[in-house]
């Protein structure tokens, strides 16, 4: 049996290809497409139709190529950056209509609870109370749990992307009067979040998505070339010093730094506020880089609860989105 996955972020549209027969998601092929959705959309602004074009190609080549490798219709699902577009209706209707595929967008806190259970079944029983840091373009996921599922996930406005815009868009590299202003309002949100996990003491903490790779990598973590089997930790000290590296370059420059992506370089900065403010506000001195997260949480969902669950995910995500044509109420612009 195989199964397949499309993930649409800020940042790339994303599929993963598994065998499933033994119960455990293994990788056949995996592909992505760097649509950049983020940059072409304000915070809380529509996704511009040149955008929307874009998605639907990727979504459309993501499903053909699933077909290739001999899995069923994707389970597909876009993130922070469509979910919060006040045009998210007609895009996931267009998409539809167009591809064949059930996009559907999850609520941040179904986010954290899928990226726990992939890091839960990655680390395993072993990592006991286990607490989970994941930094998307727009949104932080943070969820804590004892056993498969968390028992406690919180999903705040504090994505990479949506505080770079909010805080650095017009100074590169940033002042240190907007890095204060930021990690106020970082310290802000996270203040009763954070009181919870320390109250609850996790015996192991892990960090996953593409954000926290890269900065464990710059922090010394072993790169990707290794493999997924290598230990990769992150310090908090080590992360503190990272932020003066890259407080200090303009986001060009940060990317030639060891493991920062030149997509992702511009909110490198934000991602490493948010990430050593979040360790220091729960007591966490090190991080577990996690490299399973939340596509590996939607396949092990699907192989352990059956399909009944992502129908109920995709029904309910359709009795939101129009089932007759509407207009295509699609920004022609991103500003």
């Amino acid at each position: 049996m195989r199964i397949s996955v499309v993930d649409v972020g800020s940042n790339t549209v994303r599929l993963v290809v598994a065998d499933a027969a033994d119960g455990v998601p293994l990788p056949v092929h995996t592909a992505k497409w760097r649509l950049r959705l983020s940059e072409q959309v304000t915070p809380g602004g529509p996704i511009p139709e040149p955008a929307v074009e874009q998605l639907v190609h990727a979504v459309a080549e993501a499903s053909r190529a699933a077909t290739r490798w001999g899995a069923a219709g994707p389970l597909a699902f876009a993130t922070a950056v469509v979910r919060n577009a006040p045009n998210r209706q007609e895009v996931l209707h267009t998409v539809r209509t167009r591809t064949g595929v059930d996009l559907c967008t999850l609520p941040g806190e179904v986010e954290a609870e899928l990226t726990f259970l992939g890091a839960r079944r990655w680390m395993g029983w072993r990592s006991g109370p286990l607490a989970l840091l994941d930094i998307g373009g727009g949104t932080l996921e943070v969820a804590f749990g004892r056993g498969r599922l968390p028992d406690f996930v919180a999903s705040l406005p504090l994505g990479a992307r949506r505080l770079t815009h909010e805080y650095f868009e017009d100074e590169d590299p940033p002042s240190p009067e907007r890095l204060r202003a930021l990690r106020r309002k970082v310290r802000h949100q996270l203040r009763d979040v954070a009181a919870r996990i320390r109250w609850e003491g996790p015996r192991t903490a892990v960090a996953t998505s593409r954000t926290f790779q890269q900065l464990g990598r710059l922090c010394g973590a072993a790169p990707g070339r290794h493999g997924p089997f290598v230990d990769r930790e992150m310090r908090r000290e080590d992360l503190r010093e990272a932020i003066k590296q890259l407080a200090a370059l303009p986001a060009a420059d940060r990317a030639r730094l060891p493991g920062i992506s030149a997509p992702r370089a511009g909110q490198s900065l934000a991602g490493a506020v948010v990430g050593h403010t979040a360790m220091k506000l729960t007591g966490l001195r090190s991080l577990t880089v996690c490299p399973w997260a939340i596509r590996e949480g939607v396949m092990l969902r699907h192989i352990e609860d059956g399909p009944s669950w992502w129908a109920e995910v995709s029904r309910h995500n359709a009795e939101s989105v129009p089932a007759e044509p509407v207009p295509l109420r699609i920004a022609t612009s991103a500003h």
